[in-house]
């Protein structure tokens, strides 16, 4: 580690040229190009990714043609690096440090920082932006001056990248990078959304709209919360096989199913409802869905997907009032990055939180266009993209 650390610290303060897989039209393959990250400035680090992998987040992102989509872009957010430099006024993180960018920003000085009760920063509120935290510029050019924005404050699709340090997590060096980088958005989301926001109980219930890779880590979540029932609910029936590697018990097929409601269908399995209901689709119609089917009194209803921007939910007054049930969103699953995230670090290096059975692909940073490939043609997971391999 002595030697890393002092070939990293050669580079700092100064401008590296490395490559980017830059997005420059929606929807187009990515570019492989040499662009120029710029030295951190005052509470900012710059990172050395050693490998990164993608989110579906980042395929809506590509394909926006309009804001928030922006080009040419450097996309990714889900990553693990090393510090290679740090700017001024940066005191807990050092050359040579392992950490995952985390794209909900955790100052732990704001008010909601400081509480159990929120992970939504009130000093850097979360904003879907194309430059960097606090002075709304870029760290990258291209090597004719062009400046390339960023994506989700991280922009990990890169050999380096500069993240302001509220958007920077520590992680023990002992998790391995292509499994530390999971850590970054979708598992914790999904295994945060179970744990924290739900605080799923041992015998419930649980339904699951959507067996994507958020989906499966709420299913990951609640199985190790000891969910007695998890039901699945894709319209994609080679998802079952795949959800029963994380507790899933029992699937339906949303398409199978045009006679009634698929609520209704729940709640018959149910005898009147699910103890916790997860949409993670983003879809407006689902969480409605979601909801007619979590039990009076006290069933619970949690909003993980991400709709498009202006989707709008309609509840009738009475159900809500004499129903009795809550519906909560649950933002990167409810966690706080910097403290959380230890916590879940924990239950993967105590063999308690599965890791493994997420990662399906890995590839090549050269072959980043097939890890896009993988996903929209649903055959990944979790694909890992590594920079040097």
């Amino acid at each position: 580690m002595a030697a890393t650390q002092a070939k990293l610290s050669k580079t700092a303060g100064k401008p590296i040229h490395c490559r980017a897989a830059v997005a420059r039209k929606a929807g187009e393959p990515l570019v492989i190009e040499e662009v120029i990250v710029a030295p951190p400035k005052s509470c900012e680090v710059r990172i050395k990714i050693i490998c990164t992998s993608l989110c579906h987040s980042d395929v809506t992102f590509w394909k926006l043609k309009d804001f928030p989509g922006c080009f040419p872009r450097i996309l990714g957010h889900e990553a693990f690096g090393i510090v290679e430099s740090v700017g001024e006024n940066v005191q807990d993180l050092k050359e040579g440090d392992s950490v995952i960018p985390i794209f909900l920003p955790d100052c732990t000085e704001c008010l909601d920082c400081t509480s159990k009760k929120s992970n939504n920063c009130s000093k850097f509120q979360f904003k879907v932006s194309p430059w960097i935290l606090r002075d709304g510029t870029s760290r990258f050019t291209t090597v004719d001056g062009e400046t390339l924005y960023h994506c989700l404050f991280v922009s990990s699709f890169a050999e380096y990248t500069v993240v302001d340090i509220a958007n920077v997590t520590k992680i023990d060096p002992r998790v391995p990078p292509n499994r530390a980088c999971l850590f970054s958005c979708g598992v914790s989301t999904g295994v945060g959304a179970a744990l924290k926001t739900a605080n799923v109980e041992q015998g419930s219930t649980v339904v699951i709209f959507g067996l994507g890779g958020i989906g499966l880590a709420v299913a990951e979540g609640s199985r190790i919360c000891g969910a007695s029932r998890i039901i699945g609910v894709d319209i994609n029936t080679d998802k079952f096989e795949i959800g029963k590697q994380f507790g899933v018990t029992d699937f339906v097929n949303s398409n199978s199913h045009e006679d009634k409601p698929i609520s209704q269908v729940i709640n018959e399995m149910t005898n009147g409802g699910a103890d916790y209901c997860f949409e993670c689709v983003g879809m407006g119609t689902l969480v409605q869905e979601a909801y007619a089917c979590c039990r009076k009194g006290w069933g619970k209803t949690i909003v993980v997907g991400v709709d498009k921007p202006g989707a709008i939910l309609t509840f009738k007054s009475f159900d809500i009032l004499h129903m009795g049930k809550t519906i909560m969103g649950s933002l990167f699953g409810g966690l706080k990055p910097k403290s959380d995230i230890p916590l879940l670090v924990k239950r993967y290096l105590d063999k308690e939180l599965e890791l493994d059975k997420f990662v399906t692909h890995e590839v090549s940073f050269q072959d980043i266009n097939k890890a896009f490939d993988l996903l929209v043609e649903g055959k990944s997971l979790r694909c890992v993209i590594w920079m040097d391999k």
